[in-house]
């Protein structure tokens, strides 16, 4: 059963199962057969039998009661291999359409080492014999979090056992079942014949139960997956209430490794015709969760029997009730709990062949699917991304060390968008120009255009369209380096330019600017001998003759200025791909020094703090083979991610109405720019950006950057890296931007270029009401360029004196204090730093 993504411009595949709490025979052939006439992509099936329940119930009653009157150190007891009458699952044709459900009577995170240990050792046995079948995925019951005063003291011993569990084979994947969010009354002992009751009163304190809490069981998951170290084959499926959490949990869930949607019959509500459906804010977070790379199947739990087969009532063993956590009282007469345990076992199947009349038993599992043909269209940006680019990693392109291969070109070509911005900003400058009466710098007063790093020739077309609908007659120029992609300069220009075009082979560093005329063959080769990486000919240039000392080039062959300057040299993070080294000696020699114009003109980094577990996950196993991976900048469209610093919306009063709140925009905040044209010389810098130099001999210093910005962080999460964007000034108004806030205005459905992402090695927890704060640089030597960044955790202060409860204080000493305190700032205390991350090692070669 594949769940990739669906082709392009269908709806999501939507993979649903059944799941029945009761189900405890085997799921046979027939009842798959039946299942899957219904509409059932796969069922559940419990590993273990309540046979197997009745035996581990007696051996922990047994054990419990020879340690009234011994120590504690008795020794664990140890449960005993599977019998044929302890599990009803075995190897089947049906096997790989079945989910395995460990038992959900057990409790890792029990206080009580006894309990503990019996149920690691039942989850190891299930687990063992759930891979030997060929089971590839098992779901485990999640952990407990409140035990009396104490909450979430069993985590670590709960991930510890799962991470034994992952350990046992090397293909299963394990599910934890989580609630969406944390609600006191989850962790009540509902399950029958749980082993939580028979934690001994010695390991529990009595307190009350802890608050309501959005991130709660977010919190419990960020937990085990850390000391799993972000496993590949831990995942979470995940239970949807029937009243959804604020935006903002629902966010974070939709960052994580999503396998599982669970839905019960409380979930769903009865709409007017009396039928099951979901709330208008349920349907949008299964469409949002559906249109991930992986989308995770859809569980329906307890929704009604499938038609035909009968349904199972069995007897499961239920310990005697407990007063709170007292075992004793439970097992006062353990001769009597042990009796009734094997009776239980021996009837434990009989079958009800009583099953629910209705008219259409399968009515959620019919409503799920048209939920799935009702499924909103895929925006163009999403169309583009699914199935391949959502979350891959790729490392950014090095342009002047490397010479493209023509599918990397095409990639760009493909993008309409960006090629339409370019030609009405030529087009505009052109319109401008002439409107202004400015001086062109060609001796016959046509206008000079260049376009640098030409490629394959995408801008040089539009530079010519634009000039025949603004009626401007140009003189163009185009420069590449690449000999293959020359190749094909000079056949556009012979079969679709008209030889319009004056082609340049030169590293456009070193290109001296263009010519006045076409020279006769001698003027062309004194002209290459004195310029032997300029080339004008389509043939290779004879090799240069002697040539007496500060020979001076003809008139007619003397490089003249350009007015307008014409480049695709933006990276992800605008110069990560080193335009402003490439452009500096353009703008600074060769550009109209009086109103020389540069295509962009102006470029702006930004940068802030995400949560991308699945990034971070990939990026470890990278590591492996790639010591440089974590030091890496990958660009990457960037999908199953959470913003962390976000501005919220007023809070809702209503719980069920609280999903309604429109999503908290990000805070995305400017890094630093560079600046081309006439009167910037060499790439200047935004006045709010920090210029320094730690390389007396580095003479690209100009070019370095610093940026120090600090980002409140409302909610806990856990940041894995830094996600970059850019915009670009064309000219004018006309803007290229992959700002998530401002590029649906500037440049809706441009493709050219993704989010570039500066990964942590060590991710950084922030707790509620904390800040970020990022130090970011660009560096450089005469060599390459960089980056460093570093990310520094802080607690903010808290309301300041003034505003605190003083009724301690009497008389007027509440005044006096309350002036001291005035214009007093707390301090914020430091809670951690990240490592320092450097791409030197990989940095772009100049």
């Amino acid at each position: 059963m594949d769940s990739s993504s669906s082709p392009a411009g269908d709806p999501p595949v939507y993979y649903v199962g059944q799941h029945e709490s009761k189900r405890q025979l085997p799921v046979s052939p027939q009842t798959w057969r039946k299942a899957h006439d219904c509409g059932y992509d796969m069922l559940t099936t419990p590993i273990t039998t309540p046979l197997f329940h009745s035996r581990v119930l007696a051996l922990l009653a047994t054990q419990l009661s020879e340690l009234k009157d011994r120590p504690l150190e008795h020794p664990i007891p140890a449960v005993s291999s599977l019998s044929a009458t302890d599990t009803a699952i075995t190897p089947c044709k049906t096997i790989s359409y079945l989910i395995g459900l460990a038992s959900p009577w057990v409790d890792l995170s029990s206080s009580d080492p006894l309990v503990y240990n019996i149920s690691r050792q039942v989850l190891e046995l299930e687990i063992s014999y759930a891979a030997f079948c060929g089971l590839n995925k098992v779901v485990l019951p999640g952990p407990k979090l409140q035990y009396g005063s104490s909450h979430g003291d069993g985590l670590v011993q709960y991930a510890c056992a799962v991470q034994e569990l992952l350990a046992l084979n090397n293909f299963m994947q394990i599910l934890i079942h989580l609630p969406m969010m944390y609600h006191p009354d989850q962790d009540g002992d509902d399950v029958e014949g749980s082993l939580s009751p028979f934690t001994r009163k010695e390991y529990t304190e009595e307190g009350g139960r802890s608050k309501h809490d959005f991130l709660g069981t977010w919190d419990a998951w960020h937990v085990i997956r850390t000391l799993c170290k972000y496993h590949v084959r831990l995942f979470v499926a995940l239970a949807i209430p029937r009243h959804l959490p604020a935006i903002h949990a629902q966010t974070r869930w939709h960052s994580e490794p999503l396998k599982l949607l669970s839905l019960t019959a409380q979930t769903f509500i009865p709409n007017p015709k009396d039928k099951p459906a979901l709330t208008k804010y349920h349907q949008d977070l299964i469409h949002r969760y559906m249109r991930l790379r992986t989308p995770p199947w859809i569980l329906l739990c307890d929704v009604g029997p499938i038609p035909g087969v009968p349904s199972v009532e069995p007897k499961t063993p239920k310990p005697p009730k407990a007063k709170g956590h007292d075992s004793a009282d439970a097992l006062k007469e353990p001769e009597k709990f042990l009796q009734a345990l094997i009776e239980v076992g021996q009837n434990d199947q009989r079958i009800n062949q009583t099953s629910i009349k209705m008219k259409n038993p399968t009515y959620h599992l019919a409503y799920i699917r048209n939920l799935q043909e009702k499924s909103p269209p895929q925006s163009f940006l999403e169309l583009f991304g699914a199935g391949y680019y959502h979350d891959f990693l790729q490392n950014p392109l090095q342009p002047l060390s490397h010479n493209l291969e023509s599918e990397s070109y095409e990639v760009f070509e493909r993008d309409p968008v960006k090629y339409d911005l370019y030609e009405s900003a030529i087009r505009r400058a052109l319109t401008d120009w002439v409107s202004a009466g400015k001086t062109a710098s060609s001796p016959s007063g046509t206008i000079v255009v260049a376009v640098v790093g030409a490629g394959r020739g995408p801008l040089v077309t539009r530079a010519l369209q634009a000039s025949e609908t603004a009626g401007v007659k140009i003189e163009l120029w185009a420069v590449e380096k690449n000999p293959n992609a020359f190749v094909l300069l000079q056949y556009h220009n012979e079969h679709t330019w008209s030889n319009q075009v004056h082609l340049v082979q030169s590293d456009m560093r070193s290109w001296e600017g263009p010519v006045s005329t076409q020279p006769s063959p001698q003027q062309q080769q004194q002209y290459h001998s004195s310029h032997p990486h300029t080339h004008q000919s389509q043939k290779p240039p004879p090799q240069p003759q002697p040539q007496p000392q500060q020979q001076q080039l003809p008139p007619q062959l003397q490089p003249h200025k350009i007015d307008i300057l014409i480049s695709e040299l933006l990276g992800s993070f605008a110069d990560n791909e080193l335009s402003p080294e490439c452009l500096d000696p353009l703008t600074h020699t060769r550009l109209n020094p009086t109103h020389g114009l540069s295509i962009p003109s102006r470029y702006t980094s930004y940068l802030t703090p995400i949560a991308a577990p699945k990034l971070h996950a990939d990026i470890a196993g990278r590591t492996l083979t790639d010591p440089t991976a974590p030091n890496t900048p990958y660009v990457v469209m960037l999908h199953a991610f959470d913003y962390l610093s976000t501005q919220q919306p007023p809070p809702e009063k209503n719980p069920a109405t609280a999903a309604a709140a429109t999503a908290a925009a990000p805070i995305i905040k400017e890094a630093w720019s560079f600046t081309h044209g006439a009167g910037t010389g060499a790439s200047s810098s935004s006045p709010s950006s920090i210029s320094f130099n730690n390389n007396q001999n580095n003479n690209n210093k100009h070019n370095e950057r610093s940026a120090r910005l600090t980002f409140p962080t409302p909610h806990r999460g856990c940041m894995h890296g830094l996600a970059g964007y850019f915009e670009a000034v064309l000219y004018a108004e006309i803007e290229l931007s992959t700002h998530p806030l401002r590029a649906e205005r500037k440049s809706r459905d441009m493709t050219s270029w993704f989010p570039i992402y500066f990964p942590l090695k060590t991710p950084l927890y922030t707790p509620d009401n904390s800040s970020l704060t990022i130090t970011m640089r660009r560096c450089t030597d005469a060599r390459k360029v960089w980056y460093e960044w570093i990310v520094e955790s802080f607690l903010e202060p808290s309301p300041s004196v003034e505003n605190r409860d003083s009724t301690n204080v009497v008389g007027g000493m509440v005044e006096q204090q309350q002036q001291q305190q005035k214009g007093k700032k707390e301090k914020k205390v430091r809670l951690g730093v990240s490592e320092v991350g450097s791409s030197r090692e990989c940095g772009c070669v100049m």
